[in-house]
């Protein structure tokens, strides 16, 4: 052997070493380069495009673009920061008639789809809808032109339809930092001459700003992932715009190029995320009992409930007893619709994403538990990448690599042997769980790795002195113990997979529709009637981990029981 071959040899053995190479690190390697691919090929589309069209696009319809997605999170911000900080401070830190059904039920609208409102509040809020007409007939107007009425497609629109479904993201942790607030620092306040309000500007609301930066950021993420609101709407964002781009000018490299100026929004508000929870470990949250409620009366009292009650009667029980009436009044239709076909489609989708992502999740998540290093500290910070990339921007980026394989291997075949293979990958539904799984990865990742943590590491030592090696341990200690971890991740996967709806519409099989399609393509024909059956199976899906949540933080109130 060559002084050179054992050189080479043993730079690979203390790479190895100094990276922790093992089976799990090079799995998780694995894993986290298969959910970056759509990201890379986003990238390289953009640099290298068939045509480039991005001064046309910049001289043209992207500072618009750009223009309204910054109005869109500018609206969403205040509106989910208001709400949602707001009812938490009121539900847990006074005492009102109804405080405890708020706790749970101001997290409901949550469930909703922000399209799934946005149809039903334009069937009901349209000049031909039942208030305007209602309005018409009272006052006696006959055109438009007698009287003035929001129109609700438009950019205000979109905005006030998602903060109704996402003000609960900032609800639920400003929440959960006001629960954890020092009872003593409050009291301190209020002795040195503060009011209620006053303590809730200086004192409550600045600790907890850190958690409620998280929600917001939350949230925003959830309005640039959103396409049904704002293509129904006619909002041009950058999100319609990679369809625009893509689909009317048939240019993927255009849609790649506006999928990297939406990435660069991400990557802002990823930032701003991180550096919220870096600032939040100078807070000390450490306290002997809970804060004391303030106890509301009069009109005071009237004012939380009314302010408590607007956010669940707009996001959630005006829109679900529209669809209830519809889906009653329409059944038949809907199920001629195809309404069982496309609900078996998401069942079988949904499913599978959510085993495949939870059995990758676990795999993950014990990798974490063994591994040392930064390396795999870092393999496991960019799978959780996948959740913050909108699915209109990761169908892009799958689309591109598999259907240049899919042609290349149909090319090989037609050459040598005179078969062609088609679209193995790309026509499939195999493009479809890899999207859904590329992008919840990290809700699997996540649930299972708070589980793990709840594990004492000397059942895995015990395991380890009785012969199991560390696969042996995962699967006969903590896999059983994890199953309640592992069923929240499952379901958590399952919901965001049946609502999914950008990258369904890109990826999806010819002829193959989802329950979120089905939906999209009726409300578009304006026929949300039809629509309404495949509309209310997907929010009562969502309400299942929408209320297990809320049973769990409503138990979980630390520091006592005062009420």
């Amino acid at each position: 052997m060559s002084s050179q071959s054992v050189v080479h040899k043993g730079y690979l053995s203390s790479l190895r070493s100094r990276l922790h190479l093992d089976f799990w690190t090079f799995g998780s390697l694995l894993i986290a380069l298969i959910v970056l691919l759509p990201i890379f090929a986003v990238f390289y589309l953009a640099m290298f495009p068939t045509e480039n069209i991005w001064p046309h696009l910049i001289s043209t319809v992207l500072p618009g673009y750009i223009k309204n997605t910054l109005w869109l999170m500018l609206g969403v911000c205040i509106g989910t920061f208001i709400i949602g900080t707001g009812t938490a401070w009121l539900v847990t830190m006074c005492r009102f008639p109804g405080r405890r059904v708020f706790e749970w039920a101001l997290l409901i609208p949550l469930a909703m789809p922000a399209y799934v409102v946005a149809y039903v509040y334009t069937d009901l809020l349209n000049f031909s809808g039942p208030v305007q007409s209602l309005l018409r007939e009272t006052f006696g107007w006959r055109t438009p032109r007698d009287y003035w009425f929001p129109n609700i497609r438009s950019l205000g629109g979109a905005i006030s339809m998602m903060v109704l479904v996402l003000y609960p993201y900032v609800y639920l942790l400003s929440r959960s930092a006001f629960l954890e607030q020092s009872a003593t620092m409050l009291e301190a306040s209020r002795t040195l001459g503060c009011s209620t309000w006053q303590s809730f500007l200086r004192v409550g609301l600045p600790i907890a700003r850190p958690s409620i930066v998280v929600g917001v950021v939350l949230a925003l993420m959830e309005a640039l992932n959103d396409f049904g609101t704002v293509d129904y709407f006619a909002v041009r964002t950058l999100t319609a715009g990679i369809f625009n781009v893509w689909f009317h000018m048939r240019n993927l490299g255009g849609g790649a190029q506006i999928a990297v100026v939406l990435l660069i929004f991400i990557v802002a508000l990823i930032l701003i995320e991180r550096f919220a929870r870096r600032k939040k470990r100078y807070h000390s949250s450490t306290r002997s009992i809970a804060p004391p409620r303030i106890h509301l009366t009069g009109w005071k009292a009237v004012a939380a409930i009314i302010a408590c009650s607007l956010p669940i009667l707009l996001g959630l029980i005006i829109p679900g007893a529209q669809l209830v009436a519809y889906s009653i009044k329409f059944y038949e239709a809907s199920i001629s619709a195809g309404f069982l076909t496309y609900a078996k489609n998401s069942l079988i989708l949904s499913a599978t994403a959510a085993v495949v992502a939870v059995t990758l999740g676990l795999f993950l998540a014990y990798a974490g538990r063994l591994g040392k290093g930064p390396f795999l500290a870092s393999c496991l910070r960019l799978v959780s990448l996948g959740y913050a990339v909108p699915g209109a921007v990761l169908a892009v980026g799958i689309l591109y690599p598999f259907g240049y394989f899919d042609n290349l291997l149909d090319a090989i075949m037609f050459e040598r042997f005179g078969i062609s293979t088609g679209l193995l990958f790309s026509g499939s539904m195999f493009i479809l769980i890899y999207a859904y799984v590329a992008r919840f990865l990290a809700l699997s990742y996540g649930t299972v790795e708070a589980g793990l943590t709840r594990i004492r590491p000397n059942l895995d030592g015990a395991a380890r002195t009785l012969g199991r090696s560390p696969s042996g341990v995962l699967r006969d200690v903590h896999v059983p113990i994890l199953r309640g971890s592992l069923g929240t991740a499952a379901i958590l996967v399952f919901v965001d997979t049946m609502k999914e709806l950008p990258a369904t519409l890109i990826l999806r099989p010819f002829n193959f529709n989802t329950l979120a399609t089905h939906v999209y393509q009726y409300a578009k024909d304006e026929q949300i009637e039809i629509a309404a059956l495949g509309s209310l199976t997907i929010v009562l899906v969502g309400l299942i981990p929408t209320i297990l949540l809320s049973y769990t933080i409503s138990q979980s109130r630390s520091g006592g029981k005062n009420t």
